[in-house]
């Protein structure tokens, strides 16, 4: 794998270990250095590359809990890379969605450096098919929308327009909104999205923890409490839930 590029921004799936690129394994392989968020396959390492010939640097992220900050993980990149060292920064499902992914793009760039993507599988449609839940179906849904849920409706960091997410009759796949998503639930229900509209949760997908369940729009916020859910869970909401039951 001599042909590898220095830094590899690589998305390690959903989870499992085995839903990780052919792409991304082979940089993992040819990789000097890991740095590795929580979420993706960084647990199960060993089974896509001999770990004892790596440095593994433990990146993670934990929701509302221990960070590194972004700016130290990008001065790592840059550094390790600078030395001459094949880099993998190793995330969870796709960089580029809610991953920070194209801020360490411009690291790189700044420092003279070539990044390559790799891109990953994402949560928000896996998760949902793993569990038997299609995003779309023909004649039923005609678009899908992935939202963030990491800050509640009304917040003036908020950049979702939830009375308009709530009138766009497709599913939507909220992800990171374990703890807001009583909140959504009820923004989008005064928004005029029936409360009776079916909703699932899927926590751990595609791990052999993974563990769901079905509610609706207006049950959601209790489900979540009486359920015990904790990050990292997929919320989908629309009609397609019925499908998978």
């Amino acid at each position: 794998m001599t042909d590898s590029p220095l830094v590899s921004l690589v998305g390690g799936g959903p989870g499992a270990w085995d839903l990780i690129t052919v792409r991304g394994m082979h940089r993992l392989q040819a990789a000097d250095v890991i740095l590795a968020d929580h979420l993706g396959p960084t647990s199960e390492l060993k089974q896509l590359c001999d770990i004892s010939t790596k440095e593994v640097v433990d990146c993670s992220k934990l929701p509302y809990g221990r960070q590194m900050a972004q700016e130290k993980i990008n001065e790592l990149i840059v550094s390790y890379a600078a030395a001459g060292r094949r880099v993998v920064r190793l995330k969870g499902g796709d960089s580029f969605v809610f991953g920070r992914g194209f801020e360490e793009v411009q690291a790189c760039a700044e420092a003279g450096l070539t990044c390559e993507v790799v891109p990953g599988v994402t949560s928000a449609i896996s998760v949902p098919a793993v569990f038997g839940i299609p995003v779309t179906q023909r004649g039923m849904v005609h678009s899908f929308t992935v939202v963030s849920g990491h800050v509640p409706p009304g917040h003036p960091s908020s950049l979702n327009n939830w009375s308009a997410l709530a009138q766009t009759g497709g599913t939507l796949v909220v992800i990171m909104g374990v703890k807001n998503g009583g909140a959504i639930a009820a923004a989008l229900i005064d928004a005029g999205r029936a409360a009776s509209t079916a909703a699932a949760v899927i926590q751990e997908g595609t791990t052999a923890a993974e563990t769901g369940f079905r509610t609706t729009l207006g049950s959601l916020g209790a489900a979540l409490v009486d359920n015990g859910v904790k990050p990292p869970a997929v919320i989908v909401i629309g009609e397609v839930v019925g499908l998978g039951e």
